[in-house]
């Protein structure tokens, strides 16, 4: 299997980035499932780097379906240890305009119908991951670094976007809602990524690209799917050239993944406890722990 340290999530144009070289593909099998499709492995400028079509080719998943925990679990098992995550979003401010760009650093979460893959843990295992601060600052602070050497680009970092179940968009009462609760940004797929990360011990951070108002806006009824679809295509280029600085600055920097070992300490349940099919499911992520807990 392909071992790659760099792991982005997001659409189909971000894999057919004319810098991309030597792609080939990598089907995964986990524990949980298939992936939402094979990764597209290649190199840009040198660096090895995996992308996953987080809706599968074609766009064919909706954010409810996605297979949340196999997708991050192949990820380990690929070696990776740092995921760029691009989605796109609506914004609930003002000053998020439509082609900006956003960096979270904060998730709220609305959804109804994620419980089972929104964690790893369960079936006998039990594990409270901390997750005050649910993203890597570093890699959104490379993020951002990168986003400054597109030119003519627009990008705002920190702020909290608020997750929802989808696969509708808000009602004007909800968006109104969320906009006085203090939410910059709405999407339907980040957060359970995020948590999923986290326990995997890979650090996570999410470019968020701003396609349209959400429906609280007064502009919000002359918008059309066309106009939004329209955006984002403009923006896939945009996203491009983000990644591959941001690429080159992930494998260039010198600290190291600050979450290696995050887990150990998350794990309540004591090795002799564990339910057997449980540990071997998880034994990319919690494997290393069981002599060092078991002589605790």
């Amino acid at each position: 299997m392909e071992n790659v340290k760099i792991g982005i999530i997001g659409g189909s144009g971000l894999y057919q980035m004319p810098e991309l070289e030597n792609v080939r593909e990598q089907e995964v099998e986990t524990p949980f499932g298939k992936p939402s499709d094979a990764f597209i492995i290649g190199e840009l400028e040198g660096v090895s780097v995996a992308f996953l079509p987080r809706h599968g080719r074609g766009h064919k998943i909706l954010p409810t379906e996605l297979p949340f925990r196999a997708n991050i679990y192949a990820m380990k098992l690929l070696g990776i240890e740092y995921i760029l995550s691009v989605s796109a979003v609506g914004s609930l401010q003002e000053q998020y305009a439509p082609m900006d760009f956003f960096i979270p650093d904060q998730f709220f979460d609305r959804t109804r119908a994620r419980a089972e893959e929104s964690t790893f843990f369960g079936e006998g295992i039990v594990g409270h991951i901390p997750f005050g601060h649910p993203v890597c600052n570093e890699l959104g602070d490379i993020l951002e670094e990168a986003c400054g050497l597109v030119e003519e680009l627009t990008v705002h970092k920190g702020g909290t976007y608020i997750c929802m179940e989808g696969p509708a968009f808000s009602t004007k009462a909800e968006s109104n809602v969320y906009r006085s609760w203090g939410m910059d940004v709405i999407g339907m797929t980040n957060l359970q990524e995020a948590k999923l990360a986290r326990e995997a011990e890979i650090a996570y951070a999410t470019l968020a690209l701003v396609t349209d108002y959400d429906c609280w806006h007064e502009d919000h009824d002359s918008v059309t799917v066309e106009m939004v679809i329209g955006y984002l295509t403009k923006n896939v280029r945009n996203a491009q050239l983000v990644l591959k600085e941001a690429v080159k600055l992930v494998d260039a920097k010198e600290t190291p993944n600050q979450f290696d070992g995050a887990t150990r300490s998350a794990i309540f349940t004591q090795p002799q406890d564990w339910n057997p099919e449980t540990a071997k499911k998880l034994e990319a992520i919690i494997g290393k722990y069981a002599a060092s807990k078991a002589a605790e």
